[in-house]
C-alpha cells in the first residue's frame, strides 16, 4: 500500500497516544510510506513544544529524533512544487483548511497516494472530498 501521513498521524509513530497502535498497524501493510517535506519540521517543532512544557524529557526528544532520523532514510518526501502550490489553493479556496493542511493533502495528490492518513476530523474530509481514499485516526 502506497500511503501518505499528515503530521498529526504519523506523529503517533513515535509518541505513544491514542491511535499509535492503529499506526503502527497501518505501517506494517505499508510498502511505500509518503510526507510532505514539512512533516518532519512539524513534527520536531511540536517535540521541542512538549519538550519545553516539560512533557517531553531531553532525553526521550533525542531518542524520538533519532528514531525519525533513521526512519526518513525509508520514506518519500514530497517537496512543494507549482502543482502542490496551485493545488493547495484551490483546497483553500473551497474548504476550511489552514495552509500547511492544504499542503499535505496537495503532496499527497502529487504523489497519488492510495490512502491518506490522518488524526485530523476536518482535514480527513477534505482528503476525501479531493478524491483520496483516507483513514482517520481518532
Amino acid at each position: 500500500m502506497k500511503a501518505f501521513f499528515d503530521t498529526s498521524a504519523y506523529a503517533k509513530r513515535f509518541i505513544d497516544e491514542s491511535g499509535s497502535d492503529q499506526i503502527d498497524g497501518i505501517c506494517r501493510q505499508t510498502n511505500e510510506l509518503g510526507l510532505s517535506i514539512i512533516c518532519p519540521v512539524e513534527l520536531i517543532s511540536a517535540l521541542n513544544r512538549r519538550r519545553r512544557e516539560g512533557v517531553l524529557s531531553d532525553h526521550d526528544y533525542e531518542k524520538i529524533k533519532r528514531a525519525l532520523t533513521d526512519e526518513m532514510q525509508d520514506v518519500t518526501i514530497i517537496n512543494i512544487t507549482n502543482n502542490v502550490i496551485s493545488q493547495s489553493i484551490h483546497l483553500l479556496e473551497n474548504s476550511s483548511l489552514r495552509a500547511m493542511e492544504a499542503l499535505q493533502i496537495s503532496c499527497a495528490l502529487a504523489w497519488q497516494a492510495e490512502v491518506f492518513i490522518s488524526a485530523d476530523r476536518g482535514q480527513t474530509e477534505a482528503a476525501t472530498r479531493a478524491g483520496l481514499q483516507t483513514i482517520y485516526i481518532a
